[in-house]
């Protein structure tokens, strides 16, 4: 079916980035806002805009019955969620395919099936995902945690079922720790998520945060686009992405994706997913897999010269896949930097007026983000106010030519992170590649600079 216009059910840039790619498939676009976003950017550029609620986004990004309902008063055909807020809430997909509009996303069931952490687990091992030694589901007594981790052997990880951001997550050295860890776990995760299911894996000691991007058409084919090295990370959020990872060979590429790209044809998956891992002493361990873009995409993009949104958009309106895996090509490198409105050292919040904007350019760069000159960045929402995306043929052009870039963009007005990315990326370890998701806090608690 041709969709013809777009509802974009979020705010700042991912929000542009699904617009303009709307625009340039002929699509038009409806945005909706908080009152909070009025003069938002994406809000401007909109073929319509509707209000659906106050500041706080549990009045309108949340809102599910405002969003219905501004799609059917924009005669919109095809919701987009973007990333965060409704994009991986199961509920609300099928609120759309009730209401006979397009989910410009995965099948519902997908999305609930690998939204519970342990769910997924399950059924990631039985798609033949190599997985971290642990719990087949969820542990329900400080007893029977004990009997696992005494298999599985110290130090272990507890973790939220429906958990993310680090939250209901414990490390636990040994059995004296464990109980007293479990209920704070519980505790934790019944508080941010409503939920105090826990399961328990081995604990890795210093590995990689990697991941693989797949698509699929819902009709049993998929494919990979390769991975992406996430390991630069504060408190357990991503700072930098790039892609190919440094460590992973053309050999090791091809066997994770196919294994990837395999069980999503299995599952019969639709659109676009990433499968996370972590990597240790040259091996993968499935932890989890987003039903949805991610913030990092474009370094995929870059990559691979494959516009996800695009694919995103045809895929649910019922067309193949615009590629076949022998199709897809990598070639060069990309370097993503999220650049937050916070102080650049102690991370507190900084919203505020814009007082003077200039992206940078030139060849290669790419700089996503809704901001000008007079914007007001509103202090209820995730900081992140731009990504910084260069491109080069080799790892080391693409560092130099992220160090020129980083020099030119000019967000004055507000504090951001832009001197963190400037000091991060002249680090040794950083030019080098041998970093881990350790490594950033650690340089982050001794750096003098």
């Amino acid at each position: 079916m041709a969709i013809t216009r777009i509802l974009i059910a979020n705010r700042g840039e991912i929000a542009l980035r699904v617009h303009r790619a709307a625009q340039e498939m002929g699509i038009q676009t409806v945005a909706v806002h908080s009152t909070a976003d009025a003069d938002a950017m994406h809000v401007r550029l909109a073929d319509q805009a509707i209000c659906i609620g106050p500041p706080a986004a549990a009045g309108s990004y949340l809102n599910m019955a405002a969003i219905i309902a501004a799609a059917e008063i924009s005669g919109a055909d095809a919701i987009h969620p973007g990333y965060g807020f409704l994009s991986e809430n199961a509920k609300f997909a099928e609120i759309v395919e009730t209401h006979e509009i397009v989910w410009i996303g995965p099948k519902p069931e997908h999305i609930r099936t690998m939204g519970d952490k342990v769910a997924a687990k399950r059924t990631a091992g039985a798609l033949g995902l190599p997985l971290v030694p642990g719990s087949d589901g969820a542990v329900e007594s400080p007893q029977e945690a004990l009997r696992l981790a005494e298999d599985i052997g110290y130090p272990v990880i507890i973790k939220a079922a429906s958990g993310g951001g680090g939250r209901g997550m414990k490390v636990v050295n040994n059995a004296d720790e464990l109980p007293t860890l479990m209920s704070q776990a519980r505790s934790e995760a019944s508080s941010a998520f409503g939920d105090d299911t826990v399961y328990i894996e081995k604990y890795l000691g210093n590995p990689r945060h990697i991941e693989f991007q797949i698509f699929g058409d819902g009709k049993g084919n998929a494919i990979h686009l390769g991975e992406r090295d996430c390991s630069l990370q504060r408190r357990h959020q991503k700072v930098l992405e790039e892609a190919p990872s440094p460590v992973i060979t053309p050999a090791e590429r091809e066997r994770m994706g196919m294994i990837c790209a395999d069980a999503m044809a299995q599952m019969g998956y639709r659109g676009a997913g990433t499968i996370e891992f972590l990597w240790e002493d040259g091996k993968f361990y499935f932890i989890e897999m987003n039903t949805r873009l991610q913030v990092e995409h474009p370094v995929t993009e870059a990559i691979t010269g494959v516009d996800l949104v695009r694919e995103q958009i045809r895929i649910a309106a019922g067309e193949p896949l615009s590629v076949q895996q022998d199709e897809v090509r990598f070639q060069g490198h990309a370097i993503e930097c999220r650049i937050n409105a916070e102080d650049a050292r102690t991370f507190v919040p900084s919203p505020g007026l814009v007082t003077s904007y200039h992206a940078a350019g030139g060849m290669h760069v790419r700089v996503d983000s809704g901001l000008y000159a007079g914007y007001r960045i509103p202090p209820y929402y995730d900081s992140m106010i731009a990504k910084l995306i260069v491109y080069g043929r080799t790892r080391e052009g693409c560092i130099m030519r992220l160090k020129r870039a980083l020099g030119e963009m000019v967000i004055e007005g507000v504090n951001t992170t832009t001197p963190l990315h400037e000091a991060l990326i002249r680090q040794d370890d950083f030019l080098s590649g041998d970093y881990t998701i350790k490594w950033l806090e650690e340089w982050m608690d001794r750096r003098v600079d």
